[in-house]
């Protein structure tokens, strides 16, 4: 008997949809076909056995099982369902009539329970896109799945629950439901940390919420202890909310990788990643064997914070300046090329010596004028380029730290971050894919950013006198604009152009040789 079945298969961070096929005749061989990798291959002994703990033989037939299109590599054990489904099916075990109509997708264990697949959200999304009457999942993934409107979405836990759902009139089985803006609103602002516990900093906080309300990167350089790691853990605190388009597209990103919790829906807080100086370039941009997304997509529409910059390798550094101008990236190897998105702020830190003390004004600092040099040399010119602002911490005095009072509210900063975004989006509306400041062309740099005669002669006296890269021209611009739409001023005015030129201290070409 031949029996058609549909699953689907993961590529980058959408899915395609994979027909399963299922042919039994006289005989005793099982064959399968359609590139499948070792998990599926392997998938018949974990299906004999599921069935046998779960009441079901399988007849000793001859069977044939075609995973279509063959040119795609069925990757992983999620295939474990639909297949043992279709070898029912073939086999007669249960009616076959209504399988056309659901995509089926989760991995079984030898007892015949179901397990958690990566990628339910894609999937229920292709599952909608092309009519399927519903998608059975496993009961882990039932709600990431259900917040796709408009198709039915089954969690089961156990393969007899998928087989009485197909012998008898479905009943058995409800829908899962979820209020998915009730439950992205009630989560949006459920953050663990908060600006008014960092005391002191007031120059730094002030960098932080410039870079966040125009999209900059931003560099902190300052000794050990000095509060860079604690602010920058707080920066999603400050940035508009996701809005839902960005909360689904950040939440498939993170269903492709197997990030979600358990049981969750939708990721409603903007992420925050923070990798380990030793991750390697495949984990950082990523690939691998089994296509995944790396650190900078799993950032996506959230913060990249890289603490130790100067520790990170060459040539992990050297990965994110692809995506850091096309807010994408694509991996190519030999048998795949995926795209995976990659729109993160780039918040990174370190020191500003080996040592960790140059400039500090209470420790003194043992490096030689050619250790500092080579330390700040570890960032490249074209990475350092794509930074728009570089701020200098130092240590905060105990009068500041044993202070009672709060600072000021994560809240009250990001009022003022998304009221500037606001003027952006309304200003870039006829610009497709410029949203913010930081991505601005120099067509609207000129149009937008272009300072009056009184700032121009302020702009040439500032890079003549600090001997600045040619390159900090256009941050100093894009960040001029930012301070101002913070003002709400149409122009950009000789104070907003002096704040600016102040975020450019590794550019000035005296700084680290002045001990």
């Amino acid at each position: 008997m031949y029996v058609k079945l549909y699953g689907a298969a993961l590529k980058g961070v959408d899915s395609v949809i994979i027909t399963i096929e299922v042919n039994s005749s006289r005989g005793i061989v099982c064959t399968m076909v359609g590139l499948p990798d070792s998990a599926v291959k392997e998938s018949h002994d974990r299906i004999r056995s599921a069935l046998a703990e779960s009441g079901y033989k399988l007849p000793a037939r001859k069977t044939v099982i075609n995973l279509a299109p063959a040119d795609i590599r069925k990757e992983g054990a999620a295939y474990d369902l639909p297949i043992a489904i279709g070898l029912m099916a073939a086999g007669e075990m249960l009616p076959a009539d209504r399988l056309e109509r659901y995509l089926i997708m989760g991995e079984l264990g030898l007892d015949g329970s179901v397990r958690p697949i990566k990628g339910a959200l894609p999937i229920a999304i292709k599952a909608r896109e092309l009519g399927y009457e519903g998608l059975i999942v496993p009961h882990a993934n039932g709600r990431e799945a259900a917040v796709v409107n408009k198709l039915k979405v089954y969690a089961v836990d156990h393969i007899r629950q998928v087989v009485d759902f197909f012998s008898g009139d479905g009943r058995n089985l409800q829908p899962v439901e979820v209020d998915t803006r009730k439950e992205f609103y009630e989560h949006q602002m459920n953050f663990d940390c908060d600006f008014s516990e960092v005391r002191g900093q007031e120059s730094v906080k002030r960098a932080i919420e410039v870079a966040a309300a125009g999209g900059h990167n931003l560099i902190m350089i300052g000794p050990p202890g000095s509060g860079k790691s604690m602010m920058a853990k707080r920066i999603p605190t400050i940035l508009p909310p996701l809005s839902l388009a960005e909360s689904l597209e950040t939440t498939k990103i993170h269903s492709v990788a197997g990030r979600l919790e358990r049981g969750s829906s939708l990721i409603a807080v903007r992420p925050f990643r923070s990798p380990h100086h030793s991750i390697s370039q495949a984990a950082m941009c990523g690939g691998g064997s089994n296509p995944q997304p790396g650190e900078i997509s799993l950032a996506h529409n959230g913060v990249l914070f890289l603490d130790e910059l100067p520790e990170f390798g060459r040539n992990v550094l050297e990965v994110l300046r692809q995506p850091l101008e096309d807010r994408c990236i694509t991996v190519s190897r030999a048998k795949y090329s995926v795209e995976y998105p990659a729109n993160f702020m780039l918040v990174a830190s370190m020191n500003p010596c080996p040592c960790g003390y140059y400039n500090d004004p209470s420790r003194k600092c043992v490096c030689s004028p050619g250790q500092v040099q080579r330390y700040l040399n570890r960032i490249s010119g074209p990475l350092m380029d794509r930074i728009d602002l570089q701020t200098e911490i130092v240590p905060v005095p105990f009068s500041e730290l044993s202070r009672h009072e709060p600072g000021e509210p994560s809240s009250a900063i990001r009022r003022r971050v998304v009221r500037a975004r606001e003027i952006q989006q309304q200003r870039y509306a006829g610009h497709p894919g410029i949203f913010c400041n930081a991505q601005m062309t120099p067509a609207l740099q000129e149009q937008y950013a272009r300072p009056d005669a009184a700032g121009l002669a302020q702009l040439k006296l500032a890079m003549e006198r600090f001997n600045l890269s040619a390159r900090a021209y256009t941050r100093i611009l894009k960040v001029a604009r930012t301070i101002a739409d913070l003002e709400e001023s149409p122009a950009v005015l000789p104070h907003h152009l002096a704040e600016a030129i102040g975020y450019r201290k590794l550019d000035r070409e005296d700084w680290g040789n002045h001990l």
